[in-house]
């Protein structure tokens, strides 16, 4: 019991009440019985209901705004709009053309090793030590982390001297017999390591705590526990490494495999492939830069083990990658570095993945934004970095990208308060109110329909196994509502970073 001269502050040990005794009060030793539990509730729930009211406000505001702002005013803002759409949409494109020669060279080097029968360039004895680290967060991935740790431990292949497959996992309570069964891998296969982190609440904790080992390894590769490998996937990238001294990370292609378990999951699928075969190498070629996605990426031990992981960041992935940019890395996205994931099959975890990640990025760009303005000395290969591409194509990727949610939302609240103040009474006017508001209209529109289909038609040509062309076609139709949803997305993710809404929730897999 803590005492003053004015009042005396108790705490219920029984139910964790607060009681507060005064000499003010009527009856001595009334309670004001609010249970902190309660408390807690009713913070978490104002935490997690407020984004919602901001993104829900910033709709309803915009559109009444726009209902009553002159012609003149309109036609200004209808014309910033539409430029600033069609400058995304022309940059899509061109990283888009600029990934048809990564794309051709992935192919070439496919067919060359094929008429070798499969002979690497690098002798087995002289291949570097790898690291192949499987990050599980349990128990939300008990139920496939068994499957996926044989199916590294007997497919993948790579000289059995030259790798470990590492089983890093965290759980709050033990859970058997799984543990037991993790653990017995090592006893089947001389090459897995399992290892159960202690005190570890995220994936940030399961790999620093890696990092503090000493492990002997040239390389350290990162998965995620829903991921297959591509067998020789390991092969490829370290010949990479073995090719080009310089290279410091090596990205994968990450492929959704589950693309027939429903429309949802058919266009994420169709997504990843526009994201890592077309989006990813086209801007590394583009402006000068890749960057580490988060599974079925190798870095070099030592640049890792240096930059570690945030726990702070929501996407420590892309944090580590900017900072590692921030280093002078250089980054290669490998078309032939594939691995299988999952998608999630319903929208209420799609919508918690995805404002996870709208979250991370916001973060990590607010963190990062400096870079597209200095140019500090390449301390990896002591060399002049971040030419004034590098820099631009960041400035792209870390501003305009995030204030294009609002660009997109924006145009979004100006076509409605038309349709509430004009609205229209056939389908050619819908037409005509959505795109055609004014002559330069058409010519925007024209172009960025333009952009659109050639950035899909090269995605069609480097579609995975597991995309029809019928999918990419929905993709196509429905690509501004995805762009609308995105954007709403986005918003929302600056939501929560300005009320600091700091849940992590993983995906469940199974």
């Amino acid at each position: 019991m803590a005492e003053s001269k004015d009042f005396t502050i108790t705490i219920a040990e029984d139910a964790h009440y607060t009681q507060y005794d005064s000499p003010a009060t009527p009856e001595k030793g009334r309670r004001s019985l609010i249970p902190e539990d309660a408390i807690e509730k009713t913070s978490a729930f104002i935490t997690e209901w407020t984004p919602f009211l901001l993104v829900a406000s910033y709709y309803v505001f915009s559109t009444c705004l726009y209902m009553y702002c002159s012609d003149g005013l309109i036609a200004i803002f209808w014309f910033i709009y539409m430029t600033t759409n069609f400058y995304i949409a022309g940059a899509t494109v061109l990283e888009a053309f600029m990934s048809i020669t990564p794309c051709r060279e992935a192919r070439k080097v496919v067919t060359k090793a094929d008429e070798k029968g499969w002979v690497f360039p690098t002798p087995d004895d002289k291949l570097l030590i790898l690291d192949l680290l499987i990050v599980a967060y349990l128990p939300n991935e008990k139920d496939i982390i068994m499957d996926r740790a044989i199916y590294a431990l007997e497919q993948i292949v790579y000289p059995r001297d030259k790798i470990r497959i590492n089983i890093l996992y965290n759980t709050p309570k033990p859970i058997e017999p799984l543990e037991t069964e993790l653990h017995n891998l090592t006893h089947r296969y001389p090459h897995a390591r399992v290892i159960k982190v202690p005190g570890s609440t995220s994936k940030a904790d399961n790999l620093n705590h890696f990092f503090t080992l000493n492990t002997g390894s040239d390389l350290i590769a990162i998965y995620d526990c829903d991921h297959y490998p591509h067998p020789n996937g390991p092969r490829w990238a370290v010949e990479r490494f073995m090719a080009d001294e310089e290279i410091d990370i090596v990205q994968g292609r990450c492929i959704v495999f589950n693309s027939n378990d429903s429309f949802l999951t058919s266009m994420i699928a169709v997504e990843f492939d526009k994201i890592y075969a077309v989006s990813h190498p086209g801007r590394a070629t583009m402006w000068g830069f890749g960057l580490f996605c988060g599974s079925n990426g190798y870095w070099r031990t030592s640049l890792l083990r240096e930059l570690k992981m945030d726990g702070s960041m929501l996407t420590e992935d892309i944090d580590s990658a900017l900072r590692a940019v921030s280093r002078g890395a250089k980054t290669v996205h490998d078309l032939n570095v594939t691995s299988y994931e999952l998608a999630p099959t319903t929208f209420p975890a799609f919508w918690k993945q995805r404002l996870r990640w709208a979250q991370g990025w916001a973060q990590a760009s607010v963190k990062h934004l400096k870079l597209a303005f200095n140019k500090p000395q390449d301390q990896l290969h002591n060399k002049d970095s971040r030419k004034f591409t590098t820099r631009f194509g960041l400035l792209s990727l870390l501003l305009i990208r995030e204030m294009s949610y609002y660009l997109v939302t924006q145009y979004t609240c100006l076509v409605l308060s038309f349709g509430i103040v004009k609205f229209p009474k056939s389908g050619s006017e819908l037409f005509k109110l959505v795109y055609f508001q004014y002559p330069v209209s058409q010519w925007l529109f024209f172009i960025s329909v333009i952009c659109l289909l050639a950035t899909l038609w090269i995605t069609n040509q480097v579609k995975s196994e597991f995309i029809s062309r019928w999918m990419i076609i929905v993709f196509s139709i429905q690509y501004p509502f995805y762009l609308v949803l995105s954007a709403t997305i986005g918003l929302y993710g600056h939501a929560r970073q300005v009320v600091r809404y700091s849940s992590w929730n993983p995906t469940a897999r199974k």
